[in-house]
């Protein structure tokens, strides 16, 4: 896809991050991760994320990677776009980029290097390269330790033509309203916290009309609702939805490091479409936290 096609397609609906199916010995299961695709493309995401932050990207070895961007973009040929998750060091990245462009992704959500730190320059030299590797549109993830400035979006903005979006993984409000008057319209921006619902209508205030969700995943019909109740406004739904389901599921999610993503999983499971455990070192939920997350999903009704 043409990165400023992408950039428009991005910049509407609700946009997701599939899980990636495992086996109980903790190989990729790609029957499972293709049924899965099939089931959730037609509840109207405007795009989803292969083997990005809730499918486990930073668990995958360079062969699964190639796997699963290849039956997420043949499972949804010509109904939704798929772009592919690259990440760690910046050769490794690059590398990622070329093969999700090899293989007909859409696009490149650029997750966070890992372990160390960097300064703003460094980390332009980094999403820049990875641009430069690729003609694929590219989706800044701003998060953890890539945490670029408005000035250093600029920057980037003018040196690579295919840099189409900004999504924002931090939550500091004065950071994001910089960002978003400093460039304009010259980028899409993406709310991407975890539980990305709870922060919707806040970002939505600030320019931020669009978020993933990590929800659609298991109850791919409320999530939808309730995008569309933040873009219309309808602040009934919103909160009740908030109170009944999002601000309880959050209380479980808190409850261990890396939950944000082991919550999915488990939801998934119980709702009737397992993609297997998480992978070290994330944990699975324990007993208790299951059966609270499973009256949660059932208060919701059919999905």
């Amino acid at each position: 896809m043409d990165p400023q096609a992408l950039k428009i397609t991005l910049s509407s609906g609700l946009l997701s991050f599939p899980v990636t199916d495992f086996d109980h010995e903790l190989n990729f299961c790609p029957s499972g991760y293709a049924e899965r695709l099939e089931w959730l493309a037609p509840y109207g995401a405007s795009a989803l994320f292969a083997a990005g932050g809730t499918g486990e990207f930073f668990s995958l070895e360079p062969s699964e990677f190639s796997q699963i961007i290849r039956t997420a973009v043949d499972t949804c040929k010509n109904q939704v776009p798929i772009l592919a998750g690259a990440g760690g060091p910046t050769r490794a990245a690059m590398a990622y980029a070329c093969e999700a462009e090899r293989l007909g992704a859409a696009g490149v959500l650029l997750l966070p290097h890992y372990l160390t730190e960097a300064s703003q320059e460094g980390l332009i030299a980094h999403v820049e390269a990875v641009c430069g590797a690729t003609n694929l549109g590219v989706v800044v993830y701003n998060r953890n330790v890539c945490r670029l400035s408005a000035q250093s979006l600029e920057i980037l903005a003018d040196r690579c033509p295919n840099l189409i979006g900004f999504k924002d993984g931090i939550g500091e409000i004065e950071t994001m309203v910089g960002i978003r008057r400093r460039l304009g319209e010259r980028l899409t921006y993406l709310g991407g916290l975890p539980t990305a619902e709870v922060y919707a209508a806040a970002y939505k205030a600030l320019g931020v009309p669009v978020y993933s969700s990590a929800v659609f995943n298991f109850i791919p019909k409320t999530a939808m609702a309730f995008y569309r109740a933040v873009a219309a406004d309808d602040q009934h739904t919103v909160n009740q939805l908030l109170d009944d389901f999002f601000l309880p599921l959050l209380e479980i999610r808190n409850r261990s490091a890396g939950y944000a993503v082991s919550i999915v999983k488990a939801g998934v499971k119980l709702v009737g479409r397992d993609a297997g455990p998480v992978r070290p070192p994330l944990t699975d939920l324990k007993g208790e936290e299951m059966e609270q997350l499973q009256a949660l999903i059932a208060s919701l009704g059919a999905q």
